[in-house]
């Protein structure tokens, strides 16, 4: 771990997110708890047949040896085919979803077949079932197998930033009209309640957002009126909760990400929490003091060139901030921004380690020592975000990349969309991947209200010439309400599509929630608002998001008492412009202020006061007051998914708020590439592979 010397001047929860009060690491002690459960529900040992979407969100809460010490023998991917288990019990661990059902049914009947006899049991994910009662009594098998549930529910991915980890959440509103995610969803918000108190107030933007809302404030009330110990505000640790439905803001992850984390979701793909990358990056480096003894080493230790790291075998590796210091001041910077950090933190450990040559004493000597163990941590967690960032640079400079940015920048601005068209038209004829020219046509489609319908249809046509014609169902997905976002304009007057369902008010939210910031200087610029984490762009998401906790940042930069200020008040040392402290939070009041412009946006709109048992003055409204040395923290929920850099956005929110900390829940972390794929049922394959034996044991 990192010494106090080559970390203090970053510290996690001021440079590194929002700094949340609230301690999530007990809902991954839920999730393990109720995990143990599970297996010890079933006597002696057992083989573990998993779900392969499962393995991910597992790895996030629990260890291998924990599965052994609790009687898992083998472990297997749940998958078409024959099942050999050398133990009676087997144990099955799946969502419920219908293809998993029906291979479990296969292979039960071929297990009847042999003399053996097996002890069965399915765990589903995160509640039980109807539908897979009903499939598995159809094929003849409900009598053979024990049926319960794993409740699993937020798995916290970092301090502040929890997520239900559904893959396909988005897919299964908007395409499937599967709102089973929006149950799991409030009972996971309950929990949160149950653990730190009532929600006071409780927001929400977009029609599935409003049905969340009133199911979980429905339930709030039906659990406090049975239980009054079940629910209770007297932490006054939660101040609010706002819910975003994903279909309120499509234009945000259908933009390339810019940050150092999202950049890396987009061209490496960040896999709950873990990214595959060249296995030399992982190991240890040469440390300089037991080298060249006049300390003429490189305390950098560069990494090989970014050619011959793409041509090296890969291994996952799990970024987190509890191992890697260094993560926590990089990723939410602007990827132009990384290079210059790099720099800095390669200079202060340069400086750290020749502080050995200082030492003479003994008590010298073993202070020094004493810090060793941290260079090294930093010394490694460098060497490997500077070679990531050699992998990335090359990814940011091709063609297709840049062209791609331009299109998007050129879409934003409302710059001749005939011209982009145009260009992502060249760019299909070009071979440019899929996801890119689909997610480029969207957003044109999005920001101008539609795309003629004649060039719309030429584009559709192209494209599936170019890429398949198993790509209809994505587009027609794209095309169908409720979605929407690939429409013509003007509308044919037989469409179901209604006007304001297709119309999305881009152009006049562009002003009023000031959405594009082109007038800024330079990145240090940027870095005065939210727009940065898009190089001029504010995602829709968050200005909602501030137009009930950061009123003043809608219509101004909230950071007004950072300014500049002169060149002779600047910080000697490193020439940067000082800032004045955060500003103090204002209450939670609702939408108040912003009542037209969210209203102006397609779905709907709700603001809740909720109630808890008052004694023998009946209910009463669930407050917060807001205190300067005792801050709350606001929750925000992204029903549908969020981008890191909705992520980096709200941390920067909360970095210059005083008195208010933020929780980012989401159903999970998408990007457009994601969202594409999702909708076009394309498996997201592992650059590893899998093995059927799932190897974990």
């Amino acid at each position: 771990m990192a010494t106090a010397s080559s970390t203090s001047d970053v510290p996690s929860k001021q440079n590194g997110g929002t700094g949340t009060s609230l301690d999530v690491s007990v809902l991954r002690e839920l999730a393990k708890k109720g995990l143990v459960d599970a297996l010890n529900s079933v006597n002696g040992a057992k083989t573990l047949v998993l779900d392969p979407t499962l393995a991910g969100p597992l790895g996030l809460v629990t260890e291998v040896s924990l599965l052994k010490h609790h009687g898992v023998d083998k472990m297997f991917w749940l998958e078409s085919g024959p099942l050999t288990a050398a133990t009676t019990n087997i144990v099955y661990l799946c969502r419920p979803l219908v293809k998993w059902v029906k291979i479990i049914a296969d292979q039960l009947k071929r297990l009847a077949r042999e003399p053996s006899k097996h002890t069965y049991t399915l765990l589903l994910v995160p509640r039980m079932s109807t539908l897979v009662t009903r499939i598995l009594e159809e094929e003849g098998v409900l009598g053979d197998i024990t049926i319960s549930s794993y409740n699993l529910q937020f798995i916290p991915l970092a301090d502040d930033v929890v997520s239900l980890e559904l893959d396909n959440a988005f897919k299964d509103m908007w395409v499937d009209g599967d709102e089973t995610t929006i149950y799991d969803s409030m009972q996971a918000l309950m929990t949160l309640q149950k653990l730190y108190g009532t929600f006071p107030r409780v927001m929400g933007k977009g029609d599935y957002a409003c049905r969340l809302t009133s199911l979980l404030t429905r339930q709030a009330q039906d659990v406090s009126d049975s239980n009054t110990n079940m629910l209770n505000a007297g932490s006054g640790r939660l101040d609010s909760l706002i819910v975003i439905d994903r279909g309120v803001d499509m234009i945000t992850p259908l933009l390339t990400q810019l940050t150092y984390e999202g950049l890396i979701d987009e061209l490496c793909r960040i896999r709950n929490s873990h990214v595959e990358i060249p296995v030399s990056l992982l190991a240890a480096p040469t440390v300089p003091a037991q080298q060249d003894a006049a300390g003429s080493s490189s305390t950098t230790a560069p990494p090989a060139p970014g050619s011959s790291l793409t041509k090296e075998k890969r291994k996952k590796h799990h970024l987190t901030t509890t191992t890697d210091p260094l993560l926590a001041e990089l990723r939410d910077l602007n990827f132009s921004s990384v290079g210059r950090k790099l720099n800095q933190v390669a200079r202060r450990l340069d400086e750290d380690y020749k502080l050995r040559h200082q030492a003479k004493t003994v008590a010298q000597l073993r202070d020094f020592v004493g810090k060793l163990g941290g260079l090294q941590s930093d010394h490694q967690s460098l060497r490997l975000h500077t070679g990531l960032s050699e992998l990335l640079v090359p990814l940011t400079r091709t063609e297709q990349f840049n062209k791609s940015l331009e299109i998007q920048q050129n879409l934003l601005a409302s710059y001749d969309i005939s011209a982009q068209l145009t260009a992502i038209e060249e760019m299909i004829a070009q071979g440019a991947e899929m996801q890119i020219v689909v997610r480029l046509l969207c957003l044109a489609s999005v920001t101008a209200g539609g795309i003629k319908l004649k060039t719309l249809e030429n584009l559709r046509r192209e494209i599936l010439q170019a890429y398949g014609y198993n790509l209809l169902p994505l587009l027609l997905s794209l095309s169908s309400p409720p979605l929407s976002i690939l429409v013509p304009n003007p509308l044919p007057p037989s469409t179901l599509i209604s006007a304001a369902a297709s119309k999305y008010p881009y152009t006049s939210l562009r002003k009023s929630l000031r959405l594009l910031l082109d007038d800024q200087d330079s990145v240090d610029d940027l870095e005065n608002d939210i727009s940065y984490v898009y190089s001029g762009y504010a995602p829709i998401s968050i200005r909602l998001v501030q137009c009930v906790a950061q009123k003043g940042g809608v219509l101004s930069n909230p950071s007004g008492d950072k300014e500049k200020k002169p060149k002779d008040n600047a910080d000697a040392d490193t020439g940067k412009v000082q800032s004045v402290s955060k500003v103090q939070a204002h209450p939670i009041v609702g939408w108040k202020g912003f009542e037209d412009v969210v209203a102006s946006i397609p779905g709907g709109t709700t603001d809740i006061v909720q109630k808890v048992p008052g004694g023998v003055h009946g209910a009463v409204p669930a407050t917060v007051p807001l205190l300067k040395d005792q801050p709350t923290t606001t929750v925000v929920f992204f029903l549908g998914g969020c981008t890191y850099t909705e992520i980096a956005a709200l941390r920067w929110v909360g970095r210059q708020s005083r008195g208010r900390n933020f929780l980012i829940a989401t159903t999970g972390i998408v990007n457009g590439a994601s969202l594409v794929e999702s909708l076009a049922s394309i498996e997201r394959a592992s650059a590893s592979g899998q093995s059927k034996d799932a190897a974990l044991l």
